[in-house]
C-alpha cells in the first residue's frame, strides 16, 4: 500500500484557521457596533471617533478602538487618523436605510441563540437539539415566552426574505393563479412582494399569532389590506384551503423529516387540481464543492448547524426534498436556483399521479 503524502499546512491554512476562530469576536464587535448604533452617529460624513463616542454615551479611546476593529472588518474607513466613514457593507447596520439587517444582526448574535452553539459537539453525539437542554423549552415556544425576542426574530426574517422578495415575482408565473397561501409567512413581506406584482392575484398569511404581529403593518404599507387575509394558525393541523398555490419560504428547515412532510401533506390535501407547492429553501450539493472555505460558502452549512443545535431542522439536498415530496403525496418538478437570493433556489412540486 502507498504512503499518502503528509499534509504541509502553509501560512494561508494558519491564516484560515485564526480568521475562523475569531469570527465569533467578530460577531460581536458588529453587534455592539448595532447597539451604539455607530453606523447612524458617523452618517453620510466622516467623524472623528471622539464624537461618536461622545454621541453614544462612551469613552474616546475604546470607542476608537471599536471603530478601528470594524474599519479591519471592512464595515468602516479609517478616513483619517481617528476619523471614520462608513463603507458600504457597513450602511447594511443603518436600521433606516434600505435592505438594512440590523434587527439580522441582533437575532443571530443574540446570546440565546449563541449559548445553544457552546452545545454543538453535544448535539452532534446525541443528535439532540441543544437549545431544549439549555433552556428546557424548545426555540419557538421561548420566543412566545418573550414578545421582545419574538418581535426581534419577526423583523430579522423579514430582513432576511427581502432579497428573496425582489427577485421570487420574476421568477415564477403568478398571473395562472387566482390565490396564493404563504405558509409560516410571518410579517407577509413575501407574499406582499408577489401580491404587489400580479394585482389579480389573492393572498393569505398564515402563521401563528406571534408570528403574525406586524404583518397588518406590512400590508397596510404595501396597500394590500383588502387583496390579503391573515389567518392565526398551526400548520401542523390544516392549512386554509381556497387557493391554487401554497408557498413557503425557510420554513421545512426548521423541522425534522417527519414533521416536514406532515406539513407538505396538509397542503397536498388542501392543493386542488392544477395547484402548485412552491418551496424557497437552500439546496445542498450531493457533496461540498471544494473552495476558499469562506464565509459564504460556508453559510449554508453553518445554516445546517444552527438547525440542529437551536430547533431540530436540517438544510436538504434536491434528492431529500424529492423523499419529503413523495412521502407526502407530492412530485417535485423542478429546482431553480435564485439569482439575486443566493443560495435560495424554487422548488415546484404538485400533487403525484
Amino acid at each position: 500500500m502507498a504512503n499518502t503524502p503528509a499534509l504541509a499546512p502553509d501560512m494561508t491554512d494558519r491564516d484560515l484557521l485564526v480568521r475562523l476562530v475569531f469570527g465569533s469576536m467578530a460577531a460581536q464587535t458588529v453587534r455592539a457596533a448595532v447597539r451604539l448604533r455607530v453606523v447612524e452617529l458617523i452618517g453620510d460624513t466622516p467623524r472623528p471617533a471622539a464624537d461618536v463616542a461622545a454621541d453614544a454615551g462612551a469613552e474616546p479611546q475604546p470607542m476608537t478602538r471599536l471603530l478601528r476593529a470594524l474599519a479591519g472588518l471592512g464595515l468602516l474607513r479609517e478616513h483619517s487618523f481617528g476619523t471614520f466613514a462608513v463603507a458600504p457593507a457597513g450602511v447594511l447596520l443603518d436600521p433606516g436605510r434600505p435592505g438594512s439587517l440590523t434587527s439580522f444582526v441582533r437575532m443571530f448574535t443574540e446570546p440565546e441563540i449563541i449559548r445553544a452553539w457552546e452545545h454543538l459537539d453535544d448535539s452532534v453525539r446525541t443528535g439532540d437539539v441543544a437549545f431544549d437542554a439549555v433552556f428546557g423549552t424548545d426555540f419557538f415556544s421561548r420566543l412566545a415566552q418573550r414578545p421582545e425576542l419574538s418581535a426581534e426574530f419577526n423583523a430579522a426574517m423579514s430582513q432576511a426574505t427581502a432579497e428573496a422578495a425582489a427577485v421570487l415575482p420574476h421568477a415564477f408565473d403568478f398571473g395562472r393563479y387566482a390565490a396564493v397561501t404563504d405558509v409560516g409567512g410571518g410579517d407577509g413581506t413575501l407574499l406582499a412582494a408577489v401580491l404587489a406584482a400580479f394585482p389579480g392575484l389573492k393572498g393569505v398569511v398564515l402563521d401563528t399569532s406571534d408570528g403574525l404581529a406586524q404583518a397588518p403593518g406590512t400590508l397596510r404599507r404595501h396597500g394590500l389590506a383588502d387583496r390579503c387575509s391573515l389567518v392565526a394558525g398551526d400548520f401542523f393541523r390544516s392549512v386554509p384551503e381556497g387557493s391554487d398555490l401554497y408557498l413557503m419560504k425557510s420554513i421545512l428547515h426548521d423541522w425534522p423529516d417527519d414533521r416536514a412532510v406532515t406539513i407538505l401533506r396538509h397542503c397536498r390535501a388542501a392543493l386542488p387540481s392544477g395547484g402548485r407547492v412552491l418551496i424557497l429553501e437552500p439546496v445542498l450539493p450531493e457533496t461540498v464543492p471544494g473552495g476558499s472555505g469562506g464565509v459564504d460558502e460556508a453559510a449554508t452549512y453553518l445554516s445546517d448547524l444552527n438547525m440542529l443545535v437551536n430547533v431540530g431542522g436540517r438544510e436538504r439536498t434536491r434528492t431529500d426534498f424529492e423523499d419529503l415530496c413523495r412521502a407526502a403525496g407530492l412530485s417535485l418538478l423542478s429546482a431553480t436556483p435564485l439569482p439575486g437570493a443566493e443560495p435560495f433556489s424554487l422548488l415546484e412540486a404538485a400533487a403525484a399521479g
